[in-house]
This record gives C-alpha cells, structure tokens and sequence, in this order.
C-alpha cells in the first residue's frame, strides 16, 4: 500500500459541557474506578507500559495519568505503527526523543518487536534497580503494569508477551473492566488495567479521532459523525487509496454526495432502492480500521 503523508493539525477548542451535548466524551463509571486502582497499584510494579494509538501519538494517551505515571519507570508504546503513516512517524519520533520518557513505535502482531519491547523495558527495570539497591541481583522477577485508551491493543500484547489467549480479544472498546493479575512467566508478570478514557476532552478533533480509531465506542458516538469526519479528512488530502478503494475519481464534490456514491457502488440500498446511510457509515469505518483507506496520522508533533 502507497504511504500518504495524512495529517490534520487544526483544533477547535470546546468545552466539557460541548463534548457532552456532541456525545463524544465517554467516562463510565468503572474507568473512575480504574483510575484509583492504578493509582493505588503503581507501587507495587517495576515499570509501566502505556499503549497509544500510532495514528493518534497525542491524543491517545491520557493527561490526567501524567503526572501519577513520573513516579513510576514508564514505557510508551505506540501500537499499530502498521497503519500509521511512516512519513509522520519518523516525525513523531523525532519529537518523543526530546522528551523524558522512553516510547517505541510498534506493530503488536510482530513477535520480533515485542521482544525488543521486553528487552527494553528489562533494560530500564535493571538500571533503575541498579540505582536504587547495587547489590540487587540483574534479571530478578519484574512486574509489568499495562495501561491505555480502550482498544489500542492491549490485550493482543498481552497474549503476545504470555504466548498465549491470557486475555479476551475484543473488537468493542471497554470489556476489560476489572484489574488481573497474569503470569507471563517465571521472571515476568504483568498487571492489566481497563481502558480509561480521560474525563473530557479538550478538543473537538480529538474525540472525533478517538471515534475513528474505535477507542470511543460507536454505540456512544454513533457511526455518522466518525465516518463523515473520515472523509473530509481522505477528500481533504486527495487519497489515492481512498478513491481506489471506493473507486472515485473525483473528491471534490461534498462528504455528503460522496459517502452517498460510496452507497450505490457498493449496494448499501434499502427496500425501494433508498440508501442505506447507517450501512455505508459502517462500511467506511470498518474499511478504515482495517487499514484499506491507507496509512495515517491524525495530528502532528508540537513545535519544539
């Protein structure tokens, strides 16, 4: 698939209170939960991975974990670098590398990666160790704590890491909801956490990211205004793997008649012959989480 350097950098402040009336925000009460349980349960760990979105570096982590997570040795790991755009990902790289705190851009299904992953974090464990108490022995037992937005992946890196089904794979945002206790080995366990979405969202364009990346679910949203915002964002940057796949050659007509061509080429028509509008939405934002629209990055890195 042809990279496409896709980046969206204008923000549109809201308040909570615009969040709410939009739908966009999303804070059940088991993520306040979750929230107190992390909180209470750092103590107790080595190190902390952080799983991000690699189509959203920013705006899936969360702010109000940032100043709990200093005290403890952390890891940010992007997740899905497979369906970022690598352009903006040698970008996002050069930013992180002037921050504090230790990331890797990675792709979940790949073994190779995930053992660099755990090579890194023993790496930042012993030497924290080493710091703290010389005479601890390197390679003692390490306890992991994994944490992120909902359905950033972290369930598959955990079945990576254990080399086995440790933890339930779901499509839909938010089924982990209890802290559990898994045994990746004899030198590893590891602690996973809910998917804990901030309390609200300081920009409109975020919450419509997290939409589009399935960290928010769609039931909370709805599929319209995700999938409409997906095709401003494609038609805004004249994607070649958009109109291939939707085989358009003309993006400048609105989102409106385009989403509607989507529908009449691909059969989403209900009885009588009137589109299927609830159809078509799915259909575009399934075709790009599987990555079929092309690779992306929603946001670029703040100036230094």
């Amino acid at each position: 698939m042809k990279n496409k350097n896709l980046t969206l950098t204008e923000d549109v402040e809201l308040t909570p209170d615009d969040y709410a009336s939009k739908g966009i925000n999303w804070y059940p009460g088991h993520m306040a939960r979750a929230i107190r349980e992390i909180k209470e349960k750092l103590k107790t760990v080595d190190i902390v991975f952080e799983i991000r979105d690699a189509r959203a570096p920013l705006a899936s982590g969360n702010k109000m974990l940032e100043s709990t997570l200093r005290q403890k040795s952390h890891l940010i790991l992007l997740n899905k670098v497979n369906l970022a755009s690598p352009n903006m990902v040698v970008e996002w790289q050069k930013w992180f590398e002037t921050q504090d705190t230790p990331f890797m851009f990675i792709d979940c299904n790949d073994k190779g990666t995930m053992k660099k992953v755990i090579a890194l974090a023993r790496t930042i464990v012993d030497k924290k160790r080493k710091e703290s108490n010389p005479d601890m022995p390197t390679k003692a037992k390490m306890r992991l704590m994994i944490i992120g937005l909902p359905n950033t992946g972290k369930s598959t890196i955990i079945n990576q890491l254990a080399g086995r089904n440790a933890t339930k794979v779901a499509d839909k945002p938010g089924q982990t909801q209890v802290q559990q206790l898994i045994v990746i080995d004899k030198d590893m366990d590891l602690l996973d956490t809910p998917g804990v979405m901030p309390p609200a969202l300081a920009k409109e364009e975020h919450g419509l990211w997290l939409s589009a990346i399935n960290a928010i679910p769609d039931d909370i949203v709805g599929e319209h205004l995700p999938a409409t915002f997906l095709v401003n964002f494609f038609k805004e940057h004249n994607s070649k793997e958009f109109k291939e796949r939707y085989k358009i050659e003309d993006l400048s007509k609105s989102a409106e008649e385009i989403i509607e061509k989507i529908a009449r080429l691909r059969g989403c028509l209900k009885a009588g012959g009137h589109l299927d509008l609830d159809r078509v939405y799915k259909l575009i934002l399934a075709d790009f989480r599987k990555g079929e629209l092309g690779k992306c990055c929603f946001g670029s890195p703040p100036s230094l």
